[in-house]
């Protein structure tokens, strides 16, 4: 029987308003994301009585740990009262971060059709690129390894590789979820809610 996990999505930044590849680019959150990520800690703080049971981990990237900081603040918690977990990190998208698939599509005409054909299992150009199948591979072993009930603060790619790793979800309709940045996501003896 596996721990109850919370994942919850680093709150809005500017590049995800403008639909840009973010990937493992070191962004920063909008006004809109912090008050995405207050609204999800006070919504964590109505599901967990006793807060000491659970882990806190966040990925290392600004937007997760300044999201983190808000969440257990909203909490009433310790800002600081967590650790950060490398693979939590999301998908890295090569050459492409911090592009518009337009851009992108601009510059190289064709570029994105092998990407339109299989989301899931393209590699984009690029040192340090991974597919999401990729990171499916990267994320998979530290979630089966969890041992006590856990809040996660991660990215969509890893939100999407978790509708895969733990429902079995086929792998176009994991890559085309919408992961919403102001709702946490219970996972539980292989269930996923929306909360």
């Amino acid at each position: 029987m596996s721990p109850l996990v919370y994942f919850v999505r680093h709150g809005e930044t500017a590049w995800n308003a403008e639909f840009r590849l973010q990937g493992q680019a070191d962004t920063e959150m909008t006004a809109r994301g912090r008050a995405q990520a207050v609204r999800n800690g006070r919504r964590l703080a109505e599901l967990i009585d006793d807060p000491a049971g659970f882990d806190f981990v966040a990925s290392p990237l600004r937007r997760t740990r300044e999201t983190m900081e808000l969440v257990r603040t909203a909490m009433t918690l310790p800002a600081a009262g967590y650790r950060l977990e490398p693979i939590l990190l999301e998908v890295h998208f090569g050459d492409w971060q911090g592009f518009t698939l337009d851009e992108i599509e601009a510059r190289t005409p064709g570029s994105t059709a092998a990407r339109t054909r299989d989301k899931w299992g393209f590699l984009p150009p690029g040192a340090g690129a991974e597919s999401y199948d990729m990171l499916l591979r990267r994320v998979r072993p530290w979630f089966q390894e969890l041992r006590r009930p856990t809040v996660a603060v991660t990215h969509g790619g890893v939100i999407r590789a978790m509708f895969r790793a733990v429902a079995g979800m086929p792998a176009a309709e994991a890559a085309g979820l919408e992961i919403p940045q102001d709702r946490v996501l219970a996972v539980r003896d292989r269930k996923l809610e929306w909360l």
